[in-house]
């Protein structure tokens, strides 16, 4: 794990999340600073910077996990539909750079793909909270 990256800082529970999903291998937590109300970020637990990096074996089981939390999300947020997205370096809008996928609950009203201001964690974990009732 990355010393200073902050999502191994999350896997480590060095930092805070509100967590959705946890195994030995991937974890899912909700975005601080939301698309949508249930955005959720999938990262393996190893440090890999982008999908380049990240062995076949793990990036399928971390897929096998989106599926498991996007369907989740879908459910508890009576979404429409599920948009899932992962960027690979700067040029493409990575931000952080540890490998994360983003599962975004979307409903035709709500077309906007930008970022809100960052929620207050206890929203966060009411959101996780009806989220893990579907997991």
């Amino acid at each position: 794990m990355a010393r200073h990256c902050r999502f191994c800082e999350i896997v480590r529970n060095e930092a805070p999340a509100s967590c959705v999903y946890e195994d030995d291998k991937v974890m899912a937590f909700l975005d601080i600073r939301p698309v949508s109300e249930g955005h959720t970020l999938v990262v393996p637990k190893k440090h890999y910077e982008t999908i380049y990096d990240i062995p076949d074996e793990e990036v399928a089981y971390l897929f096998k996990i989106v599926r498991k939390v996007a369907c989740a999300v879908k459910k508890s947020m009576k979404a429409e539909g599920i948009g899932i997205f992962q960027n690979n370096g700067k040029a493409a809008g990575q931000v952080v750079f540890h490998l994360h996928v983003h599962v975004i609950p979307r409903n035709e009203r709500h077309k906007s793909c930008r970022p809100r201001e960052e929620c207050q964690p206890s929203r966060l974990d009411a959101v996780a909270y009806k989220i893990r009732q579907f997991i």
